[in-house]
């Protein structure tokens, strides 16, 4: 329980992690984008303006004749223009359109001052609250009286002889300016809380994928450490056993003790090759044991091993046969000692694991640029449902008859890691009550001779 509140707590804390830093992200791109479109939109806005008031310079600067004097060919370019001081009625446009149409919408203005900068008249849809005073900057962003903001651009103009003979403010609105960024902000505002959610649930999940593998890796290192322990109980539980039967004999011969010896010492040896095999396995899993390059005559490992298991077979009765092509010699690179813990870890278990009159037989073949070594027996065989787990390390598919054979369940672990450090692979073909075949392909050394 404990173990699994942590990997939940780890991954709950992965998940939030993931959403945090996804927040930032997102709230740095959201505010980049807002930014870029809010600079895009205010120049876009800039030309605009800039185009409308400078073909409404053009327009009336040509007409000009007499400085601070509105000549009357003016208000038909700006229909409901007003005199300052004369009472002013708003005038319906023609429905012409002509390139000053936009002056005519609601959110443009028109102001013309003299020279002495004084207020002459106003056309469009000018704002009650914006202040009458002049200011010759070119560009102006004003406020009104109600915090409407507008934005202005100021024109010099000149009589037809080149006299000066006033300004003109040409500005609009930037309500829907305005209204537009409101929209990105509300967007960007619900929108990112949602997209959030999206995040978290979807780091959530993917915290939960990551974890899978290193919560199976910390499961099998908690059955790893419970099928060691086993193994080791085992062992140190008979030697204790047999060391307190001693201890509460009155007395005994030295016959008995050497058979109270014997036990000690296959306990303890059963202890030490139990050690030596997990050893081994590690050093393999961290890459620590050094394949020297050193060439392997696989056609007289499996010779050795045949003619070194002969006894077992014959105890056990069991025929043993091998078929090696002795014309065809096979070298690979690699560790002579593991290559041969490989194959004989491969035998035993086909001779213990095959009943009496049964048969091994090993084969030894080439394939291309790779040696291949088959185990076939005629035993017990393995069931399909199990294949997959019998490299696994203390897996047993007979455990009782594992441990008559006084197996732990390493050695094919062992051929797996060994066939791994090798660069080669490990097969099993098995059918239940009809036998096993393992099938290892190494690669082979080839020389200047043997190459392609």
């Amino acid at each position: 329980m404990n173990q699994n509140k942590l990997f939940q707590q780890t991954r709950l804390r992965l998940a939030l992690w993931y959403a945090l830093v996804m927040a930032v992200i997102l709230s740095l791109c959201g505010y980049g984008i807002y930014r870029v479109v809010s600079r895009f939109h205010w120049r876009t806005l800039d030309r605009e303006l800039e185009s409308v008031a400078g073909t409404l310079h053009d327009s009336i600067e040509l007409k000009l004749q007499q400085p601070g004097q509105l000549e009357p060919v003016i208000e038909q370019l700006l229909p409901n223009i007003c005199i300052v001081g004369q009472s002013c009625i708003p005038k319906q446009s023609n429905s012409q359109r002509h390139i000053l149409t936009a002056i005519n919408q609601s959110d443009y203005y028109v102001r013309f001052f003299d020279t002495s900068e004084r207020l002459m008249a106003i056309a469009g849809t000018y704002p009650q609250g914006l202040s009458l005073a002049f200011n010759d900057k070119s560009w102006q962003t004003l406020e009104d009286a109600q915090g409407n903001l507008y934005h202005q651009i100021s024109f010099i103009l000149h009589t037809q002889d080149n006299s000066d003979w006033g300004y003109m403010q040409v500005g609009r609105s930037l309500a829907d300016y305005k209204g537009y960024l409101e929209a990105m902000k509300l967007a960007l505002g619900i929108g990112l809380p949602i997209t959030l959610v999206f995040i978290g649930l979807a780091s959530w999940w993917l915290a939960g994928l990551a974890m899978q593998q290193i919560y199976h890796s910390y499961r099998q290192i908690q059955q790893f450490t419970a099928d060691a322990a086993h193994e080791l109980r085992t062992p140190l539980a008979a030697t204790q056993a047999t060391i307190e039967s001693a201890l509460f004999l009155p007395q005994f011969d030295q016959m008995e003790g050497r058979e109270i010896l014997r036990t000690i010492q296959r306990q303890n040896q059963r202890l030490t090759t139990l050690v030596t095999d997990l050893l081994l396995l590690t050093r393999l899993d961290r890459q620590t044991v050094s394949i020297s390059p050193h060439i392997c005559c696989l056609n007289d490992i499996v010779t050795d091993l045949i003619e070194e298991f002969a006894a077992l077979a014959i105890a056990s009765d069991v025929t043993l046969l091998s078929t090696i092509d002795m014309s065809d010699i096979l070298h690979i690179n690699g560790n002579e000692d593991q290559l041969y813990r490989l194959f004989s870890n491969l035998i035993i278990n086909a001779i213990q694991y095959t009943p009496p009159n049964g048969k091994v037989i090993v084969y030894l073949v080439r394939s291309d640029n790779f040696a291949v070594i088959q185990v076939q027996d005629t035993g017990i065989g393995i069931p399909t449902q199990e294949i997959s787990q019998i490299f696994d390390r203390f897996y047993r598919v007979n455990s009782d008859r594992s441990r008559i054979t006084g197996g732990s369940g390493l050695g094919l672990a062992i051929a797996q890691a060994i066939v791994d450090a090798h660069h080669g692979s490990i097969d099993v073909q098995s059918e239940l009550t009809k036998g096993s075949q393992f099938i290892v392909k190494l690669p082979l050394y080839l020389t200047k001779m043997q190459s392609p």
